[in-house]
Parts: C-alpha cells; sequence; structure tokens
C-alpha cells in the first residue's frame, strides 16, 4: 500500500500543466505615441534655429488652415449635433429610462469632480505656496468667472481676467500678460478631467472592462490633448476623439455626451478660467523677489543726481539759458559740468 502511494505522488510531480493565452486584436490608432512623437519633433525643431524655421511656419500654418476648416464647420454643427442625439434616442427607445439615469450620474460626477478640482485642490495650492486666503483671492476675479460661465471661452475673458487680478488684487501686470495668455491656451485643467471621466463612462456603458493600463493611458492622453484644445466653445469634443481613439472606444457614443455638454462645458471653461488665476497669483508670489529687484534697479537709473544723493559736477558746463538775458550777450561760466549731472542752479550766466 505504501508502495502504491508512493508511486502515485511520483506521477502527480511529473506531471505537466498546458496553458493557453487568448488574445483579441484591436485596430486602432496609437495615439499616445503620435503625441508623445509629435512633442518631441516639436522640441527638436524648436532647437535648430534658423533651419528648423521653414519647418515650424508650415506647421504654423496648417495648424491655421485646420483652424479655419473647424470654424467653418462648426456652423453646421448645430444641425449634425441634433440629428446624432436623434439616432441615439431612437437606437435606445426602449431602455430610454435607463440611459437617461446613466447620463445624469455622468453629469454629476463630471460636476462632483469639477468642485472638488476648483473648491480644494487649487485654493489649496494657492494657500500652500502664497500663504494666503484663497477664497478672498478667488472673490476678486469673479467677475471674470461668471463671464467664463456665460461665454464657455476663457480667451474671450481673458481681457476680463487680466483686468480684474491687476486692479482686485494687485497682481503684476508683468506677470498676467505674461501667464494669463499662456494659460488660455494650454491650462485646461477642466478639460482633461471633463474627458477622462466621459471616457470612462463611454467604456462602462458599452460594458467595456478596463485594465489599469488603459485607465492610466486615457489620463495621460487626456491631459496632453487638453493642451491642444482651443479656447472656444466645445473645443474639447475634438480632443476627446483623440483619447476615445487611444483605448479603442466607439466614436458614434460621443452623441451621448452632447445632450449634456452645453452645461458642463461652461462650467469646465470657469475651472479653466480659475486655475490661471490661481496660477498667476503663485507665479506673482514666485517672482516677488525677482521683480523687486528689477524694480529697484529701474527706479536707480531714472533718479536725477541730486535724488540720488550725488553732487552734480559742473566743470564744462554749457551757459545756462536766462529769459531775463535772452537780448544780452552772455557767456559760458568757468565751473565744471558733466552731461549726466544736470545744471548746476547755483551757476549763473554773466552778461557782457
Amino acid at each position: 500500500m505504501r508502495d502504491v502511494e508512493i508511486e502515485e505522488a511520483t506521477n502527480i510531480t511529473n506531471a505537466t500543466m498546458g496553458v493557453e493565452y487568448y488574445g483579441t486584436w484591436n485596430d486602432s490608432m496609437n495615439i499616445l505615441g503620435l503625441v508623445v512623437f509629435s512633442i518631441a519633433l516639436g522640441i527638436v525643431i524648436g532647437t535648430m534655429g534658423e533651419d528648423g524655421k521653414p519647418v515650424g511656419n508650415f506647421f504654423i500654418a496648417l495648424n491655421e488652415a485646420v483652424m479655419k476648416l473647424v470654424m467653418i464647420i462648426m456652423w453646421y454643427g448645430p444641425i449634425g449635433i441634433f440629428f446624432l442625439i436623434l439616432g441615439v434616442c431612437f437606437s435606445v427607445a426602449d431602455e430610454w429610462e435607463q440611459v437617461m439615469a446613466q447620463i445624469g450620474m455622468y453629469f454629476a460626477t463630471v460636476c462632483a469632480g469639477l468642485a472638488v478640482h476648483g473648491l480644494v485642490v487649487l485654493p489649496a495650492l494657492y494657500f500652500i505656496i502664497v500663504r494666503k486666503n484663497p477664497y478672498a483671492y478667488l472673490k476678486g476675479v469673479i467677475e471674470a468667472l461668471l463671464t467664463a460661465l456665460g461665454t464657455a471661452s476663457s480667451s474671450a475673458t481673458l481681457p476680463l481676467t487680466t483686468k480684474n487680478l491687476e486692479e482686485n488684487n494687485n497682481i503684476d501686470k508683468r506677470v498676467t500678460r505674461f501667464v494669463l495668455p499662456i494659460g488660455a491656451t494650454i491650462n485646461m485643467d477642466g478639460t482633461a478631467l471633463y474627458e477622462a471621466v466621459a471616457a470612462i463612462f463611454v467604456a462602462q456603458y458599452n460594458d467595456i472592462s478596463l485594465d489599469a493600463g488603459q485607465v492610466i493611458t486615457i489620463s495621460i492622453t487626456a491631459t496632453i490633448a487638453s493642451i491642444g484644445a482651443a479656447g472656444i466653445p466645445q473645443a474639447g469634443l475634438v480632443t476627446m476623439v483623440i483619447v476615445f481613439t487611444a483605448v479603442g472606444l466607439p466614436l458614434e457614443d460621443i452623441a451621448l455626451i452632447l445632450s449634456v455638454d452645453i452645461i458642463l462645458d461652461r462650467i469646465r471653461t470657469m475651472i479653466n478660467v480659475e486655475g490661471d488665476s490661481i496660477g498667476a497669483g503663485i507665479v506673482a508670489k514666485m517672482a516677488k523677489k525677482q521683480l523687486d529687484e528689477y524694480d529697484q534697479h529701474d527706479l536707480a537709473h531714472e533718479m536725477t543726481p541730486l535724488q540720488s544723493g550725488l553732487t552734480p559736477n559742473t566743470e564744462n558746463a554749457p551757459p545756462r539759458y536766462d529769459e531775463t538775458l535772452k537780448d544780452k550777450k552772455w557767456n559760458k561760466p568757468s565751473s565744471s559740468w558733466n552731461e549726466n549731472a544736470g545744471y548746476d542752479h547755483e551757476s549763473v550766466s554773466t552778461p557782457l
């Protein structure tokens, strides 16, 4: 009996197990690789100096041409959006209540995320670096935030944002006029958050499970793609196509998002403008010492010798003009003169 048990144990130990792996082919574009390659190519072109200008000018002209084409297409956008949403309504006629509930949860999730980012994350960042009340700071730009909510365009709000920061929050104009135009172009944190949530919502709607790598891909792609989004209404829908393509999500389901995008677009634009304002305040704090040094340097060059405590040298001074002696001949004083010092008020020309 014992020998039989030993023989069976030996057979089990020497047994081998076969494992078969199954995979599926996903026919999609490597969007993240294209984005990284484009950034690297742009950096290299920028470092080439004069040799890289023709290529840079080509891409600048191409970007302008595409933007003009997009603006033309946007005039027909309402008609296309209407039929897209109408098609979705007919396709889910039997599950309309369930779809509306899912869209409502998506809307609430985006609003909650934007609220946390705008009311907690950005103010906390400002408080940690600047050490001032962030909500008092945001009160000074409330007019710009409401304008962003109404226009859904950070570029259209830019002049008012600049005015509020300079007049209400006393931010140096050299900071606002450098930071805000850049922020209105590339700082789209609200748009990045919105696109990431939209991609996950569409995946769940289609019962597509996303692994950790795909979620990270969505986050990185949404962040990078939002940088290229224009500061115009609903520009995030264009870059959302890039995010969806990166993980192979169906592009036709963007129509589901369009039904509530007109409201979310205004909210996320307000968060974008808030991020620009917070960034300007942080830069102003970090650059304050350097700006003060520049101001002192410029003031020292603008001061007259008497204001700066220097004694003017009047050796070889040119003759002073005296209104009472305009009809008389007068000679040059014998005292010295320095062209950079100014006239010596005690030296009076003597008429002949």
